[in-house]
């Protein structure tokens, strides 16, 4: 009864292929937007600019990248993280070498170039897929590592690898403030998520899901597989590459080649795992637990241990920290393999019917 589509009519092609066709999903998105730019900078602090929302949502950008790339298109990829380290070491070079280059035209420019080195290392796709394109990903991660470690040019003739910006500004206006910086990311996700939304439901779209329910069938009914492949492999390099373009210029602000080690990879499947393959919706589920979980443990197992009379250390709280998430992960793929997003659609379902039982 909540969540009723009676007298909702479609009469015409464009209305019924809204993006949110539901009066309650519109409706729903739109206010989540419109507090996320307006009531969140009035009311948050500091510290969950910098420790909660930015990592937030340039992790759900990331996501939102790898579960194009595995969700929709169901090419399983471990480097991850190298597209990020691309994206962002490309977007360095771009910023600090040519003067008076935008910021945006720098991440984009980042973005481009992680989309490039993206369908160098998706070409193994079109001859291997499961586990062995996992590790041939895997190279991709290596190969990143000793790149921006031994070659020099990438990090402005950095000894270590590692590198810094300043001074950023977006037409004039200074990002100064952790609300400026929220703003920013918060606004390249909007433009991206809706530009994924739509991509998915296109006929590229749906060429990548052919390709991953059956590639032999899918090339069988005139697909080209190598062109939805690459184009998989494309999209979501660019969307990862913007994300960590913006994860080195905004969040770390000096990074080294370790910030996008095979842990970030790792930590972004686990992202769509969670929050749901083959959903946007998800990639927003799955790094909300990511980056929510830790900070949470961080201050409810001390608590815990002094309820008890416990002295929990600093290091017992990390390693519970792994034990959980551990445990958690297993949970999810034993109970709900379909992750967060198909509880939602589970709970939206019942609230169709709501209180009624059937």
């Amino acid at each position: 009864m909540i969540y009723r589509e009676n007298g909702q009519f479609k009469t015409s092609y464009r209305a019924d292929q809204q993006i949110f066709p539901i009066a309650q999903d519109r409706w729903g998105v739109l206010l989540i937007i419109a507090a996320a730019f307006l009531l969140v900078p009035m009311l948050g602090s500091d510290y969950m600019f910098r420790a909660i929302l930015i990592p937030f949502v340039i992790m759900s950008l990331a996501a939102l990248g790898v579960n194009v790339l595995v969700g929709y298109c169901g090419q399983i990829s471990l480097g991850s993280g190298a597209f990020m380290a691309v994206g962002a070491y490309a977007g360095f070079n771009f910023f600090a070498r040519i003067p008076e280059l935008p910021l945006l035209v720098s991440l984009i420019l980042g973005g481009i170039c992680a989309s490039a080195f993206g369908i160098l290392f998706g070409l193994p796709s079109l001859r291997v897929k499961g586990l062995y394109l996992a590790v041939a990903t895997l190279a991709a991660q290596f190969f990143s590592d000793w790149m921006f470690l031994r070659i020099k040019w990438f990090t402005n003739d950095s000894p270590s690898g590692s590198v810094s910006v300043s001074g950023l500004q977006i037409m004039g206006i200074p990002l100064e403030t952790p609300v400026a910086k929220y703003l920013l990311c918060l606004s390249i996700l909007v433009v991206l998520g809706l530009l994924a939304k739509n991509l998915v439901r296109s006929a590229i779209g749906r060429e990548w899901m052919a390709i991953r329910d059956m590639d032999v069938a899918a090339a069988v009914i005139g697909i080209r597989p190598m062109y939805a492949k690459l184009t998989a492999f494309a999209v979501s390099s660019f969307i990862i590459g913007v994300a960590g373009a913006l994860w080195g210029f905004v969040y770390l602000g000096a990074w080294e080649p370790a910030a996008f080690s095979v842990e970030m990879s790792f930590r972004l499947l686990f992202m769509v795992i969670i929050g749901g393959m083959g959903s946007i919706m998800g990639s927003f589920f799955g790094a909300a637990f990511i980056v929510v979980l830790p900070i949470a443990l961080n201050q409810f197992l001390p608590l815990l241990g002094a309820l008890f009379g416990v002295e929990i250390s600093t290091s017992g709280i990390s390693h519970a920290e792994l034990i959980i998430f551990g445990a958690l992960i297993v949970w999810f793929l034993i109970v709900e393999p379909h992750g967060l997003a198909k509880l939602w659609s589970i709970g939206k379902q019942k609230m169709r019917l709501w209180p009624f039982p059937h």
